[in-house]
């Protein structure tokens, strides 16, 4: 009975004793509106054929974590790489209702918007001690070393967490990969359009290097 009780016990952790765990969770991170979600539907909708998560030129449309469990990619030789993909609300320094008046939301709703971002911020970082792999998601059009980055990137390195940075909308004229690739010299950075698709089949060559 209490070899039964511990083995349930150990599924529901998912603990493997035999080497590394089996339920792999890969995060996607990065200050709002850096294009988290469209990453996440663009994988899931490769990979499964179905979209993940809203997603809205309005900053913290994602305000709770959201997940697509056992998402399969395969690589060109074969192999495949099996994950829980953790789509988390934008990290951010500062939130404040009065932008969300700007965007046109009457002022109950911009207050509860905040409310429900800010809690967003906070439940992001707590998830970061569950992931196994992340990936930061920047906007390459805009200035990498922010106080949000360096944020997001001090936490992952104290938890000493594997990372992949994407910088995304590199369709756009403005865009830079230099700028981003010195930002950040310690991980790889891959140049991508979540939302065209372009550079996708690198990406997910790097998920693989990522995850080895």
């Amino acid at each position: 009975m209490v070899k039964s009780f511990l083995i349930s016990l150990l599924k529901k952790l998912n603990f493997n004793p035999f080497g590394r765990k089996s339920h792999v969770k890969l995060g996607l991170y990065g200050p709002p509106n850096g294009g988290k979600s469209t990453l996440a539907n663009r994988i899931c909708m490769d990979w499964l054929g179905e979209e993940m998560s809203s997603v809205s030129h309005i900053a913290h449309e994602t305000r709770e974590i959201k997940i697509k469990e056992k998402v399969s990619i395969k690589n060109k030789k074969g192999k495949e790489l099996t994950f829980s993909l953790v789509d988390t609300p934008g990290i951010s320094t500062k939130i404040d209702y009065e932008d969300f008046l700007k965007k046109g939301m009457k002022k109950v709703e911009a207050k509860k918007r905040a409310k429900e971002a800010t809690k967003g911020v906070i439940d992001s970082i707590k998830w970061l001690d569950d992931m196994d792999f992340v990936v930061v998601i920047l906007d390459a059009t805009k200035d990498p070393y922010s106080q949000v980055n360096i944020t997001i990137i001090g936490n992952l390195q104290a938890r000493n967490i594997p990372v992949l940075i994407a910088a995304n909308k590199v369709d756009l004229k403005k865009s830079s990969m230099d700028v981003i690739k010195a930002a950040f010299p310690q991980y790889n950075v891959v140049g991508i359009s979540a939302k065209y698709g372009k550079n996708i089949e690198e990406f997910y060559d790097e998920l693989f290097r990522l995850t080895k």
